[in-house]
């Protein structure tokens, strides 16, 4: 169940940001904050507010996920050998909605959640419906014969917003997709610029 309680593009304008790069977002003719003072919201942050501004910025942008959940990803982060802001985005990144919006089987990464949720999707060919299910390099992903048709999918396919990372291999005329390897920072096509050495120094405090 989603835990997430504000409107997803009042999370744009409480950044500054267009998190997702949506053409749709308020953001692009509204760039100030949500709420009657929005406008006048300029004060400069802290150290504090800056890491925690990324924070906020990188958990939002994979959707509902709970802070406790969004905690233990960083819990497992830092126990991998290795960069932990690296490791942290390798994780989220692997994550079976992540790589179904990577993908472009649906338009969202809202929808994603709610498309694993629901069923719509196979993993080696065995239907898993948890979307924080950590998918493993050479896993395919693919949607049930029932799910290949649905409009969602036929219309996230075509959308020119965005392309699919070359970290995932799609064929969008079978609708699977190979998981090729856990990608770095600099591979996934954030709209924004993602800052995971500001989350570890948030949660290192």
């Amino acid at each position: 169940m989603s835990k997430r309680h504000s409107q997803k593009y009042k999370i744009d304008r409480r950044m500054g940001e267009n998190v997702w790069g949506r053409p749709k977002s308020p953001l692009n003719t509204r760039a100030y904050g949500p709420g009657q003072h929005g406008q006048r919201r300029k004060g400069k942050l802290s150290d504090f507010g800056v890491q925690l501004r990324a924070k906020q910025k990188l958990k939002g942008y994979y959707g509902s996920i709970t802070e406790k959940a969004f905690k233990r990803v960083y819990a497992e982060a830092a126990r991998r050998k290795g960069d932990t802001g690296e490791n942290l985005i390798g994780i989220l990144e692997s994550r079976l909605d992540a790589i179904v919006y990577r993908a472009k089987f649906v338009p969202t990464v809202f929808a994603a959640r709610q498309f694993v949720n629901h069923g719509h999707v196979l993993v080696n060919g065995k239907r898993v419906n948890i979307p924080s299910y950590n998918c493993q390099p050479g896993d395919v992903i693919e949607l049930r014969e029932k799910s290949k048709q649905l409009a969602i999918v036929l219309e996230a396919t075509q959308l020119a917003e965005r392309d699919v990372p070359d970290y995932v291999d799609a064929d969008h005329n079978k609708m699977t997709a190979t998981y090729v390897r856990v990608p770095a920072l600099s591979d996934v096509p954030y709209p924004v610029q993602m800052e995971p050495n500001l989350v570890v120094e948030f949660y290192s405090r």
